[in-house]
């Protein structure tokens, strides 16, 4: 799993002209799933996801998680962060999991995220053409790869 994170003021997606997910403040997160993707990656990630110490303190240093500010997360699923730009310039999406294997790990991630939050996550809706607006709050945007855990 790949997700880019980003602090925002404020966020919002919308499907069809109806806003389906919004959040004034937290985390947006991209999610990524590709086949090899596993329950183990998402208790990962989430747990990353909330506890990561990305907005400030009182001293103006980034001490406090998300669970500290008591934000939101907007969480859109993104098969896009599986590209592969080896060859040419048209992307593949060859690591990008299926709908049959994704949807379900995209919904087993909604579900921790809410536990580990203690409340409802926004969403986009997976598969759909969404139109994601935020504001950057920083701007901090982090890039977590449940292969690569750094």
């Amino acid at each position: 799993m790949r997700a880019v994170v980003q602090r925002v003021s404020s966020a919002s997606v919308t499907i069809e002209n109806e806003v389906t997910g919004k959040i004034d403040g937290g985390l947006v997160v991209l999610l990524g799933i590709e086949e090899t993707d596993t329950a183990e990656d998402i208790e990962w990630l989430a747990g990353k996801i909330v506890n990561l110490r990305v907005f400030r303190d009182d001293t103006g240093a980034m001490n406090r998680s998300l669970l500290d500010e008591g934000g939101g997360i907007l969480l859109i699923s993104q098969f896009t962060l599986f590209a592969s730009t080896k060859k040419g310039t048209k992307p593949s999406w060859h690591r990008a999991a299926k709908p049959p294997v994704a949807v379900p790990l995209y919904e087993a991630m909604i579900a921790r995220l809410t536990t580990a939050l203690g409340r409802p996550v926004a969403t986009g809706r997976f598969g759909a053409m969404m139109q994601v607006a935020l504001v950057n709050d920083g701007p901090v945007t982090l890039l977590l790869d449940t292969k690569d855990r750094e």
